[in-house]
């Protein structure tokens, strides 16, 4: 079955808000202790990349409007692949100096 690109920027949207939601005020130090809230957290990337790797193959002119499109697919694939060496202070900046912009970029082309 085909994938939609709108239900795919709509899907990324909504795990980048979640994984803002799970945050929250946190601090680094609160999200390393917390395995939930870090479990939580990769799996919304994880969704995050995976919707974005389809919109590239399905519709690659969407994509290419987002900020590091496929930068996006490749954290993907190195949360599933190198589950076990994941650099949470990567992750973290990556929340504090990425995920707005992501979330910014979704709600325009979502409109």
């Amino acid at each position: 079955m085909p994938h939609d690109p709108k239900k795919l920027l709509y899907d990324m949207k909504q795990a980048g808000d979640r994984i803002d939601r799970f945050v929250g005020t946190r601090t680094f130090d609160d999200f390393v202790a917390d395995d939930l809230i870090r479990a939580a957290v990769e799996r919304q990337f994880e969704i995050i990349g995976e919707a974005m790797s389809r919109l590239r193959k399905l519709d690659p002119t969407v994509a290419s409007r987002i900020t590091n499109h496929a930068r996006i697919s490749t954290f993907r694939n190195i949360m599933i692949h190198d589950y076990d060496a994941i650099d949470y202070m990567i992750v973290w900046n990556i929340i504090l100096q990425h995920l707005l912009l992501l979330r910014r970029e979704l709600d325009e082309l979502l409109r």
